[in-house]
C-alpha cells in the first residue's frame, strides 16, 4: 500500500497535516467555492467586534455605534488593503490593469487595510462628533485579535512563510503546494525529501505573527481597564503590533517592496510606527503628570 506524502509537516513539533484543502465547495451552479482565507478573516472579524463591545462598556460607547462603523471599516480595509498591494505590485498590475479588480486571485496587504480602517475611523467620528482616540482605543483589541486569527488564512493558503529554517518550529511544505516566486535559492538548496515529496523548509512567520497578536491583544486588553489617557491603546496598539512586524517581515520571503530599494515597505513603515508611538506616549504622560501636578 503507497503511503501518501504529507501537505504539511512540523517535524519538531511531530505534527503532520495529511491533506490540507483551501476550501469548500458549495453546490452553487457548476459549484462555488469558498476559500478558507475568507472564512477566518469572517470569524477574526466576528471575534474582534465582540471584544470591541466589552471594551465599548469601559468606554461607554454602544454595540450598535460599533457594529455601524465596523460596517463602513470592512467595505474600505478591503479596498485599501487591495490598494496597498497593487501599488507595491505595480510593476505586475500596470500590465495587467484587469487584475486589479480579481481579489479572488490574491493579494491584500494587512496594513493597508489597517491604514483604511483608521482613516474610516477618523471620518467617522469626525460626522459622529465623538472622540476619535476613545473610539480607537475602544476597537484596537479587536483589530489585533482579528489579525491573530486572520494569520491562519495564510496557513491554508501555504504563504506568507519565511526563508530556510531548521528549528524547532521549521515548516515544511511541499514544495508542489507553493508559488515558485516565493521560494528563495536558499530554500531550493535545503529541499527535503519525505516519503517521495519534495519539501522546503521554511519559518513559518503566520504562527510567529499570530502568537505575537495573541500577546499584543492580552496587553491592550489588561492596561485598558487602568488607561491614563484616550488614545493609550492606540498608540500601543501601533507600537506593539509595528515592533513584532519589524522582525517577522525581515524573514519572509514574499515582501512588498519600495520600488528597486530592496527596502520591505512594511518592514519601515512598522519602524516609523514604533518610534511615533513611543514619542506620542511619552508626550502624553508627560502632560498628563504636568495636569495632576
Amino acid at each position: 500500500m503507497l503511503l501518501q506524502a504529507p501537505d504539511i509537516r512540523f517535524p519538531g513539533l511531530g505534527i503532520e497535516i495529511e491533506s490540507l484543502p483551501n476550501g469548500i465547495t458549495l453546490p452553487i451552479g457548476d459549484g462555488f467555492e469558498v476559500k478558507f482565507y475568507g472564512i477566518i478573516i469572517g470569524i477574526g472579524i466576528l471575534c474582534g467586534y465582540l471584544i470591541a463591545c466589552q471594551m465599548g462598556k469601559r468606554e461607554k460607547i454602544s454595540s450598535d455605534t460599533i457594529i455601524d462603523f465596523l460596517l463602513y471599516a470592512i467595505v474600505f480595509s478591503i479596498i485599501g488593503a487591495r490598494l496597498y498591494y497593487v501599488v507595491f505590485s505595480w510593476d505586475y498590475y500596470k500590465n495587467n490593469p484587469l487584475e486589479i479588480l480579481n481579489l479572488r486571485g490574491g493579494g491584500l496587504a494587512i496594513y493597508g487595510g489597517v491604514i483604511a480602517a483608521f482613516l474610516t475611523l477618523y471620518v467617522y467620528t469626525r460626522l459622529k462628533k465623538m472622540s476619535f482616540f476613545q473610539m480607537a482605543d475602544c476597537c484596537v483589541p479587536g483589530l489585533a485579535l482579528g489579525q491573530m486569527i486572520g494569520r491562519w488564512g495564510n496557513f491554508f493558503n501555504c504563504e506568507a512563510f519565511g526563508g530556510y529554517s531548521d528549528g524547532f518550529l521549521s515548516m515544511w511544505i511541499q514544495k508542489s503546494r507553493v508559488y515558485s516566486g516565493y521560494i528563495t535559492e536558499e530554500i531550493n538548496q535545503h529541499l527535503a525529501v519525505y516519503e517521495g515529496a519534495e519539501y522546503i523548509q521554511v519559518h513559518p512567520t503566520f504562527l510567529y505573527e499570530s502568537l505575537w497578536n495573541l500577546g499584543v491583544v492580552l496587553i491592550l486588553v489588561t492596561v485598558h481597564r487602568r488607561k491614563k489617557f484616550n488614545g493609550q491603546i492606540f498608540w500601543m496598539y501601533l507600537g506593539l503590533y509595528g515592533l513584532g512586524r519589524v522582525w517577522i517581515e525581515g524573514l519572509r520571503t514574499d515582501q512588498l517592496l519600495i520600488g528597486g530599494t530592496g527596502i520591505a515597505v512594511s518592514q519601515l513603515l512598522s519602524a516609523c510606527l514604533i518610534v511615533v508611538s513611543v514619542v506620542m506616549i511619552v508626550i502624553q504622560m508627560r502632560r498628563k503628570k504636568h495636569m495632576v501636578s
